[in-house]
């Protein structure tokens, strides 16, 4: 296909997608990552009725959980027992998406990095200083990265 051809096939109306609907992440171990995301990093767990409809068998058999964040995103954990670990050098990226990024006030970023290191959380780097703000880049417990980041003050 050239790209004259590609330029004609019409794409998704301009203003048409909304937000982000959910993110879903392949897990190893579900009650590290359900911690992790729970406790370290404090995203609400749905439960009960908050459990799409679609989910709630996988749920109930424990294959599946859900988390919100702050602005309404589901972030979807599937638990995959026989998920291969990352490359044990973390620079050599193993999925297709390359980091997963929280906002966070920036009144509030030197403590979230202050509870990263308590709880022993690999950094892969920073926090780092930018004129959009600051972030730091660590691991979940697959090995995914993740970001927090704030606008500058």
């Amino acid at each position: 296909m050239s790209l004259d051809s590609l330029q004609a096939i019409p794409g998704i109306a301009s203003g048409s997608l909304r937000r982000v609907h959910h993110i879903a992440l392949n897990v190893k171990d579900m009650k590290n990552s359900c911690h992790f995301y729970r406790q370290i990093l404090g995203l609400h767990q749905l439960t009960g009725e908050e459990v799409p409809s679609t989910l709630k068998k996988l749920v109930a058999e424990g294959k599946v959980n859900n988390f919100m964040t702050p602005d309404g995103t589901i972030l979807d954990l599937f638990w995959e027992p026989d998920l291969l670990p990352p490359n044990p050098d973390p620079s050599h990226q193993f999925t297709r998406a390359n980091h997963l990024a929280f906002d966070i006030a920036p009144e509030l970023f030197e403590q979230a990095v202050e509870i990263l290191k308590q709880n022993k959380v690999v950094i892969d780097h920073g926090p780092v200083s930018r004129p959009t703000g600051r972030g730091i880049y660590f691991y979940d417990p697959d090995g995914f990265l993740l970001e927090i980041r704030c606008d500058p003050i």
